[in-house]
């Protein structure tokens, strides 16, 4: 199997100029490298009875999906405004390069409930500490967040002190 940090692909100025976006499409693409970071993160959060996993829009349900499978856990997406139907909390947090919303059913998880939050890439913490916050609205605890790809210079883990950290990269850190 090729590296998991040889399977992901830079494009420079996407969205916007000066940004350099990591393409994960090439690591999805490879059975043995997709297969690899959905068991990492899975074996990863294993004792921690995970009863949801909430998969952030969008690259994020690809990762969590198969890996509340692998937990016995369900899969709650977390989508941006206005993309779910019925009742739901919001919250807005700043980008690196902007600002966003986003949103969970207000039934989504009950309180009490253990919460494993997966994304593809970990950059400034904004949206993997959105999400936590939607997490503690609803009542849950988040256990730990788990992603692809860390990029460690922009910081994202000071936003989400005392949260367990597992990004399949350190597992590779950029």
């Amino acid at each position: 199997m090729a590296l998991v940090k040889d399977l992901i692909r830079d494009v420079a100025d996407f969205p916007r100029p000066g940004v350099v976006f990591k393409d994960i499409t090439p690591l999805l693409a490879d059975p043995e490298g997709f297969s690899y970071c959905v068991e990492a993160l899975a074996g990863s959060f294993a004792g921690e009875g995970v009863d949801k996993v909430l998969g952030v829009e969008a690259r994020g349900f690809i990762i969590a999906a198969p890996v509340a499978y692998h937990l016995g856990a369900g899969f709650v997406p977390v989508r941006k405004k206005g993309k779910l139907p019925g009742e739901v909390y919001s919250y807005t947090y700043d980008l690196e390069y902007g600002t966003d919303t986003l949103e969970v059913h207000q039934d989504a998880l009950v309180p009490g409930e253990r919460a494993l939050i997966v994304d593809d890439v970990l950059a400034t913490g904004g949206t993997a500490a959105a999400t936590a916050r939607l997490v503690g609205q609803l009542g849950a605890t988040t256990v730990g967040f788990g992603c692809v790809l860390e990029l460690s210079f922009l910081g994202g883990r000071e936003r989400l002190a005392g949260v367990e950290i597992v990004d399949i990269e350190a597992l590779v850190r950029v």
